[in-house]
């Protein structure tokens, strides 16, 4: 038989598809990387060091409503239609950053990216759901993790050598021709994307509920910032705000992990708040109580991407088995390897474990993230999959959002001798191995009840 004729993600039907968006994932990673780095000059330059945390809460909260907005377009018109609103927001938004000439620009500048991250990371899944039968969306997933490992590696190092040897603003407008080629490529090769038959109706009032929920996470990231009077009415109306916005954004029993399409939500959540809420510690860990270097101390965090690569390509090989069995299978990992984590923490043993243990933990996000993707697209109807893809990305940012959140302050109080540090970094240990158990418990409630599982969750294209 042909290869070419062979079903999957490169053959001559799907290879520009995929290229395209695994390039946008490249760069939209790559961005988020490397920005980190070149914060810090920028914000010199500009004058607005008291301004510091406001560029990242504004990416943050303009990404949650860019999910909402690309899941409502992504239903009504299609993603051919919806796509080149996102990359023209995120490509503006890098223009705008990278001409700023004071801190307000640029600020403005963030927000114009997070829209267009937020909208163009929900239509890649329902691009996924079009353009792929159900049997290549393993490997699809698998495909997209590994496209961050690459922007893990090399964005902070490239970032840093071209802020300091030529200028911040390349950092931005670098990225500007890469995303369009990308954005061409997908849709010179999906032409075939469709829009639905029968839209539903725009949804308005979920974009305020979107504004309202970014705006409650801003809050409580400041509140964790700030350890006096002040942070507790902040984080009272930032907690009210988050809850207000989410519920009609989330499928109706995400907070309980209901069998079906909300435990797939919340599974997503429990993954990226266990993971990333202790990706951000072991840096600090490392330097500041084993006296490591910034280079040897973000070690770790490469050996957590190659682990999520490894895997993501380990369980794309695992078509036939269950996908909540590879989510539970995901969690355990997960779990695992936060909890020998705590071994770095005692300054007696130098801080080596983490190289092993976040190798591990990555091995985790691997099998569970693609295989979250997949359980959505089984259990998602071809028309409202833009908002139940913008429900998955949400329950991400805000897990995430609240755990690092969360080990801001535990860190603030050993700044202040409340506690040691490693006793800070132990109780977010703590706290983020529990969330990963609970995933596991409840990953079964992620696979579709067998009375609802959807019909013509397939693909509706025969090529891209």
């Amino acid at each position: 038989m042909d290869a070419s004729t062979v079903p999957g993600i490169l053959d001559r039907a799907h290879r520009r598809t995929t290229a395209g968006l695994l390039m946008l994932v490249t760069f939209i990673a790559f961005e988020a990387m490397a920005v980190g780095t070149a914060m810090p000059t920028a914000v010199a330059e500009l004058d607005g060091l008291a301004w510091y945390g406001w560029p990242f809460s504004a990416f943050l909260v303009a990404s949650v409503v860019g999910m909402v907005v690309g899941g409502d377009a992504g239903d009504r018109r299609g993603p051919r239609s919806a796509l080149p609103w996102g990359v023209a927001a995120f490509a503006a938004g890098l223009l705008v950053a990278g001409l700023a000439g004071s801190m307000a620009v640029f600020v403005a500048g963030r927000a114009l990216q997070g829209l267009g991250a937020g909208v163009m990371v929900v239509l890649l899944y329902v691009i996924a759901g079009q353009a792929y039968d159900s049997s290549l969306r393993p490997r699809l997933f698998g495909a997209i993790s590994a496209a961050w490992v690459l922007p893990a590696l090399v964005g902070p190092v490239l970032a840093g050598l071209v802020t300091t040897h030529a200028s911040w603003r390349l950092v931005f407008l670098g990225l500007l021709p890469l995303i369009v080629l990308g954005a061409l490529l997908v849709l010179s090769a999906g032409r075939s994307l469709t829009a639905p038959d029968s839209p539903p109706p725009p949804a308005r009032g979920r974009r305020w509920c979107a504004v309202l929920a970014g705006l409650g996470i801003a809050a409580l990231q400041y509140a964790g910032q700030r350890l006096d009077l002040v942070a507790v009415p902040v984080a009272v109306v930032g907690a009210g705000a988050l809850l207000a916005g989410l519920r009609p954004l989330l499928p109706r029993g995400t907070a309980r992990v209901a069998p079906g399409l909300p435990a797939v939500v919340a599974s997503r959540g429990l993954l990226a708040g266990a993971f990333f809420g202790m990706d951000a510690l072991i840096p600090l860990l490392l330097t500041t109580v084993h006296g490591y270097s910034p280079t040897a101390a973000g070690l770790p965090l490469t050996a957590g991407a190659v682990g999520w690569a490894l895997a993501s390509q380990m369980q794309g090989r695992f078509a036939q088995v269950p996908r909540e069995r590879l989510l539970r299978l995901g969690f355990v990992l997960l779990a695992v390897g936060l909890a020998a984590t705590v071994l770095a923490a005692v300054p007696a043993l130098g801080g080596w474990p983490a190289y092993l243990t976040w190798a591990l933990a990555g091995l985790g996000m691997g099998f569970g993230m693609p295989s979250v993707g997949v359980l959505l697209l089984e259990q998602s109807p071809e028309h409202r999959r833009g908002a139940d893809s913008a429900a998955l990305q949400i329950a991400d940012v805000t897990l995430s959002a609240l755990s690092i959140g969360l080990a801001g302050v535990l860190v603030a109080a050993a700044t202040q001798g409340l506690l040691g540090l490693p006793a800070a970094v132990a109780a977010s240990i703590a706290v983020c191995t529990a969330l990963a158990l609970l995933g596991a418990r409840l990953a079964g409630r992620a696979a579709a009840p067998p009375r609802e599982a959807v019909r013509g969750a397939g693909t509706t294209l025969a090529a891209s």
